[in-house]
């Protein structure tokens, strides 16, 4: 059992919406799966200390391929659920860290973005997540698909990842998976869900262009 109080810890789900979910985490870009790159991106902070990667039973031997590069500061954890994962791991969390909840498809949140969430949680602010304003023009509908009015969009804004926690609303998070109540970042459009194959062109070419910055 760890006896470091650890600083930052990060959950990285596959499954926040639908179970193909973890299928598609293992979706190739530029020869790597959207998971590895991921998990690449949160080990390249340095104040971070251990990324947990919920993996689904069906999944776990692909996940474990996918991240056979990173032994340190990750580990695999089989379960159905965020609660699940975190009982298996609870134990090994000491001190009082930053919680920080990240969707494996959002393979390319910039480092700034996961900072900002993690610092505005040591700031003060108990739960936190990254958005971006309402681009579209909204329409509400109704029972028979017949456009009734205009939404205003000047409040709307679509949620990102990663969400941030206190110990203590991480542990209502795990019971009720609910963002009301939470403080607002500016997240980054390069933070989107990668789930279709034009986001999946998308995705190419951020990773291409962020190899090319390090050659």
């Amino acid at each position: 059992m760890s006896t470091v109080p650890m600083s930052t810890i990060v959950f990285v789900t596959a499954v926040p919406h639908h179970a193909s979910d973890a299928e598609l985490a293992l979706a190739p870009v530029n020869g790597e799966a959207l998971l590895t790159h991921t998990v690449r991106g949160l080990l390249a902070l340095p104040d971070l200390d251990l990324v947990v990667v919920a993996a689904p039973e069906r999944c776990a031997l692909s996940f474990s391929a996918a991240l056979r590069d990173f032994p340190e500061r990750c580990r695999i954890v089989p379960g159905s659920s965020l609660k699940d994962v975190f009982d298996t791991v609870e134990e090994e969390i000491t001190g009082n860290p930053v919680f920080l909840v990240h969707d494996a498809l959002r393979a390319f949140t910039p480092a700034d973005t996961i900072r900002t969430v993690a610092d505005a949680v040591r700031a003060g602010s108990p739960f936190v997540v990254p958005v971006l304003p309402m681009a579209d023009t909204v329409k509400v509908t109704d029972a028979a698909k017949v456009i009734t009015g205009t939404e205003d969009r000047a409040d709307l804004r679509t949620a990102q990842t990663p969400l941030g926690f206190t110990r203590e609303t991480f542990l209502s998070y795990v019971d009720k998976r609910s963002l009301d109540g939470a403080h607002t970042v500016a997240g980054h459009p390069d933070a989107m869900r990668v789930t279709n194959s034009f986001e999946l062109k998308l995705a190419e070419a951020i990773a291409v262009a962020g190899k090319e910055e390090t050659l």
